[in-house]
């Protein structure tokens, strides 16, 4: 079955054929660093880095550029209040936001470009729009003339005589229409300006995505991504802008893909809204994975509602998935104790792992499906479990091949989705396994002797410092908790 996925642009599911056979070449915008990153912006780059890891596990070659818009009317406003440099600031945040993604493992860009490093390419594409006749100066500004370019509005679906100025795009007398929008802008006292043909100024914020891309990608290049909220007027410019320069039937992304918002209280999470959440905040409280499974776990175009508990909710089920990989590892260490094969008892685990792969790969090809991907990593930890909790089971030589066959191919699916799943290698690398087995030891004789103050004592105290333990018909065994 080949890759789906939902263009916006066209509103229908489509087959992914890419412009070079193997590649795919991907555009997805990045932030505006003059804040802390916060959950919806954490959203955004984990559905895109999900899509990019599948996109590679089904044997592409992916060329993923994510930028940093590190000029802009934001930026210079904090800098401002904070007292500090525009670019120091943006520098700031830029840093904050490597570490913080990093933690949710995500994957680094093929290459990350600023603002301020494509400026010449930005001050030639404005050049080729007012050759063109698309584009006019007006004092130091030049504005993109929108009702020349007659595709306006394919992507957001809207009429050109029914819109109004959008988020960013600034009402001035010496637009010809309201709805034209700045390529560049005048530099104004005390704000960074660069060079051009039309006096100092600095780029408009829709004309840095379109260099960019142009640059690093070339025309016609495959998925351009970003948030829903960029569609109008964001993601409409850019391509007014770049197609008016290429000129004639030239597309500049074939596949529009758009995430879904995070919302508070079903009302969407933003910085100028002030209901978000920081995500280095978040971290504090859960694990990163914790919060990477949790943003997994709904489609990557719905909402997907934020609160204590959901994100409680999906911390139990993430330790689900590591203790079910933590107790295959776990038997499969102990080798094998039955004298002959009892191949009835690995018989359904046998049976799932031959449809696991297809129904996972299914599931991501249809505009990946993070959702029913999650389900089948379920379906092989809980069909594990069974193995390992039925009545009389004993690990024979069959048992411990389907039992190592779904932790390889639990781990492997899992990583596809940019989870980790295996347990941290102190575990087992430390004293802390023969310390435990002695706390288990002595916990396991208090019970005997009817003396449960002390065995619940031993069980909470070690639950308070990330120790769970779980009583199976193998024994008791333990685990460190992952946020």
């Amino acid at each position: 079955m080949a890759i789906h996925l939902y263009n916006t642009m066209t509103r229908q599911l489509e087959p992914m054929i890419t412009r070079d056979a193997g590649k795919v070449a991907m555009y997805v915008c990045g932030i505006t660093p003059y804040d802390f990153p916060h959950i919806g912006n954490a959203r955004a780059v984990i559905a895109f880095d999900t899509i990019r890891r599948y996109l590679e596990f089904s044997g592409y070659q992916v060329t993923y550029v994510q930028n940093f818009t590190d000029i802009d009317d934001k930026i210079i406003a904090r800098a401002q209040e904070q007292g500090v440099a525009w670019n120091l600031l943006a520098e700031r945040y830029t840093q904050v936001y490597f570490t913080e993604m990093d933690a949710l493992n995500v994957q680094r860009a093929t290459v990350y470009p600023k603002a301020t490093e494509t400026i010449d390419e930005m001050i030639s594409l404005v050049e080729t729009l007012i050759a063109r006749g698309l584009a006019y100066q007006a004092g130091g500004d030049v504005y993109f003339e929108v009702r020349k370019f007659e595709k306006y509005g394919a992507l957001s679906g809207r009429n050109v005589d029914d819109l109004r100025s959008g988020a960013r795009v600034e009402v001035s007398g010496l637009k010809r229409d309201p709805l034209d929008f700045a390529l560049w802008k005048a530099a104004k006292p005390g704000e960074p300006s660069w060079k051009s043909p039309w006096g100092p100024g600095r780029p408009g914020w829709n004309l840095e995505c379109s260099a960019m891309a142009l640059k690093y990608l070339g025309k016609g290049f495959d998925i351009h991504g970003g948030g829903q909220d960029l569609i109008f007027p964001h993601h409409e410019n850019e391509i007014a802008q770049s197609e008016g320069a290429m000129g004639g039937d030239a597309v500049f992304a074939t596949y529009w893909l758009h995430n879904g918002f995070v919302t508070i209280n079903q009302e969407k999470m933003s910085k100028s809204l002030g209901n978000f959440f920081k995500v280095g905040e978040v971290l504090e409280r859960y694990a990163p994975q914790v919060l990477r499974y949790f943003l997994t776990t709904a489609h990557y175009r719905s909402p997907i509602d934020y609160s204590d508990q959901t994100l409680d909710q999906a911390k139990s089920a993430y330790e689900r998935l590591r203790l079910g990989v933590f107790n295959m590892a776990r038997i499969i260490a102990g080798g094998v104790t039955a004298a002959a094969e009892r191949l009835e008892q690995s018989s359904n685990l046998r049976e799932l792992l031959t449809t696991a792969e297809t129904d996972f790969r299914q599931a991501m090809d249809d505009d990946f499906n993070t959702p029913q991907a999650v389900a089948v990593l379920f379906d092989l930890v809980g069909e594990a479990n069974r193995l390992l909790g039925a009545p009389g089971f004993v690990p024979d030589a069959a048992a411990l091949r389907a039992l190592s066959d779904a932790r390889a191919l639990t781990l492997r699916l899992s990583a596809a989705l940019g989870l980790e799943l295996a347990p941290e290698p102190s575990i087992q690398d430390t004293l802390a396994p023969q310390l435990m087995n002695i706390l288990i030891a002595l916990r396991a004789q208090a019970r005997r002797e009817k003396n449960f103050p002390l065995s619940d004592a031993i069980r909470d105290q070690l639950k308070a410092i990330g120790i769970t333990l779980e009583d199976t018909p193998q024994g008791t065994v333990w685990r460190k908790a992952s946020g």
